[in-house]
């Protein structure tokens, strides 16, 4: 039986033109599906902004995590909307009303909820003043997600068997480690167990790919969750 093909994003976690150019150039392959992410790094740099506008045939992810008034969070997808980004992020915590705000204008753009980021973990959540538990608390950001009608879904692969009870629709998960190296992420997982274990829709991953030779990183990604198949 025919299986649909693993979806990734790659991080462009640079202010480097150069360097997102090689990292899309290493990374057309034909056994997954590669989406690229942007963040605020990117996007806030000099150029990066103009490079994304003419991207042509690219699954974008726009990794803004918007967090603030409706109004203001309405305005900056409106300025954002000339990109034609596939997923933009919004932080959950935002509230009900500025994540209606968004869906309201996002147009084709599939607006994605940010539950907890991954670098938390429960005392650093207890240090900010939450007094749910770390899963408690991701649970209820998936039920606010579904009640705005978001239309996908960040948390950590940890978390995934959890809020897919609550949000039936696309779930990423950053905090993806191909080699064993520091990170400054605390809730991580293989790409193996992201799809596997915890049955991720995409997984985001960065540094694992784009740290040296990114054709030979990427293959072995491909090769431990190809096999899989």
């Amino acid at each position: 039986m025919k299986t649909s093909k693993k979806k990734i994003f790659i991080a462009c976690d640079t202010a480097n033109i150069k360097i997102v150019k090689n990292i899309i150039h290493n990374s057309k392959v034909k056994k997954i599906k590669v989406g690229y992410k942007f963040g605020l790094e990117f996007l806030n740099s000099k150029n990066g902004r103009n490079f994304i506008s003419n991207l042509k045939n690219k699954i974008i992810f726009l990794d803004v995590k918007l967090n603030d008034i409706p109004n203001t969070m309405r305005s900056a997808v409106l300025a954002l909307k000339d990109l034609k980004a596939n997923y933009l992020t919004v932080h959950i915590s935002s509230g009900l009303q500025s994540l209606k705000a968004v869906k309201k204008v996002c147009g084709k753009t599939k607006i994605v909820g940010v539950t907890t980021l991954t670098s938390l973990d429960k005392k650093d959540l207890k240090e900010i003043g939450y007094d749910k538990s770390l899963k408690k608390l991701v649970i209820h950001q998936a039920k606010l997600a579904n009640k705005a009608n978001l239309d996908a879904l960040v948390c950590s692969a940890l978390e995934v068997k959890y809020v897919k009870k609550f949000f039936k629709k696309e779930v990423i998960t950053p905090g993806i480690k191909l080699f064993k190296s520091n990170t400054d992420q605390k809730r991580i997982a293989s790409p193996k167990d992201a799809f596997f274990k915890y049955k991720s829709d995409w997984i985001v991953i960065g540094r694992s790919i784009t740290n040296g030779n990114i054709k030979k990183n990427l293959n072995y990604l491909i090769n431990q969750i190809i096999k899989n198949n």
